[in-house]
């Protein structure tokens, strides 16, 4: 892929993962990089995103959104490199199986999400994601299977 290509893929797919998605632009997702063997979402901690309000850590719901949004991003990715993909015009994926191990609680100022994708077939991808917080702790991992086409 051509450099310039490579700044259209990249410039499109941010605008998707950080304006067109609502969910994601509810939660404060932004693209942290672009790595194709693990890219990388962040989002700061806020009110709106506390599921224990005593201890102030993350909602299980958000991480375990997080973690699909990344595992879906990841592949989004790859498929992008592979087409003339715009904003108008992107592939359908879909989750059809998420598990998440919540491993601490999610405590800290801002969180990235990584993922790796572990098989992507024609119609199934597969991925593995991790959540850290900004001490680097492991904060979840997940797994996904992802409807594409």
């Amino acid at each position: 892929m051509t450099t310039l290509r490579m700044r259209t893929v990249h410039a499109v797919l941010r605008r998707v993962m950080e304006h067109h998605i609502a969910f994601n632009k509810h939660l404060g997702v932004r693209v942290e990089s672009f790595d194709p063997q693990a890219p990388k979402l962040g989002f700061d901690m806020r009110p709106e995103l506390v599921g224990n309000p005593a201890r102030q850590i993350l909602h299980g719901g958000v991480i375990s959104a997080v973690l699909d949004v990344a595992g879906g991003f990841a592949i989004m990715l790859s498929i992008a490199s592979d087409a003339e993909i715009t904003a108008a015009k992107f592939p359908k994926l879909g989750t059809i199986d998420l598990r998440v191990d919540y491993l601490r609680p999610g405590r800290g100022r801002h969180f990235t999400a990584t993922a790796r994708i572990v098989r992507k077939g024609s119609r199934i991808a597969v991925t593995h994601m991790e959540l850290h917080n900004d001490q680097g702790e492991l904060i979840a991992t997940g797994g996904a299977a992802y409807a594409v086409g």
